[in-house]
């Protein structure tokens, strides 16, 4: 009987996952979400702002690499290849901008990690997550990063019970040519499997891609929004906004950023 052990702590691994995606996708409202089919535009207009873009896409600290970028660009603010950050004109043009320029300090001038960190906690970023929540677009802070970290505990229930099933069945009595019962065995441990492989398929249907930040709505809006490639100025903001710094191609801006050159 020692494969009811077995059975035991598949069962249990399986009940307790599924049961915990489906409490977090519950908590953030990413199953069955009234509000993500109706949802086709930003919190403040038709369409989405960069910042909007750029939070959904990639987060608070997304924002504010746009905001230095966009800062550079216009001659406001000197992004050296060292990676400080260097003030050039005090008076920012919106409340994201001034955030940065009171996360580098009255000398107005700082390393560019510790301005990322103090203004992507600012409270104008925090107001800008509070809007994305409310409209529909973004679910709460830490909530992506918890719906992913369920779903990889299912996939690592559904594996030990793969596992558990595997061992039962070379328990004494249960090998293969014995005359154990091992249909009834592959049924039982088939169940937490379904289970767990049921509920795979329900949450990739209903919140994939499992994002850190935006709302399965959120993330159709992103979709929908057609990216200009990498150019001049708005295109290469746009592109900064959805893929990261990863967009940017001028070396000494990247090696202001800190981004590693692409491998050829």
């Amino acid at each position: 009987m020692l494969w009811l052990l077995f059975l035991l702590v598949a069962w249990g691994a399986a009940a307790i996952s599924c049961i915990r995606l489906c409490i977090v996708a519950a908590r953030t409202g990413l199953l069955h979400d009234a509000s993500a089919d109706s949802v086709r535009k930003g919190p403040d207009g038709p369409e989405l702002t960069l910042y909007e873009t750029a939070f959904l896409a990639g987060g608070p600290h997304r924002v504010v690499d746009l905001a230095l970028v966009t800062m550079h660009l216009r001659r406001r603010l000197l992004l050296a290849h060292t990676g400080w950050a260097t003030v050039v004109d005090p008076e920012g043009r919106d409340e994201m901008e001034r955030a940065v320029i009171r996360a580098i300090g009255p000398r107005g001038q700082s390393p560019i990690p510790p301005v990322r960190r103090a203004a992507a906690a600012a409270e104008t970023v925090r107001a800008l997550a509070d809007r994305l929540v409310t409209a529909g677009l973004a679910v709460p802070g830490g909530a992506g990063t918890d719906v992913a970290a369920a779903v990889r505990a299912v996939r690592g229930a559904a594996l030990l019970v793969v596992a558990m099933g595997a061992v039962a069945l070379l328990t004494p009595g249960h090998e293969p040519g014995t005359d154990g019962p091992v249909v009834p065995l592959l049924v039982w441990f088939g169940l937490p499997l379904a289970l767990t492989l049921g509920c795979l398929i329900i949450a990739r249907m209903e919140i994939h891609p499992y994002s850190c930040w935006a709302s399965p709505a959120g993330q159709r809006l992103l979709a929908a929004n057609e990216v200009p490639a990498a150019a001049k100025d708005h295109g290469l903001l746009a592109a900064i906004a959805v893929r990261g710094v990863r967009a940017v191609d001028d070396p000494a801006l990247r090696a202001a950023l800190g981004v590693r050159r692409p491998s050829s």
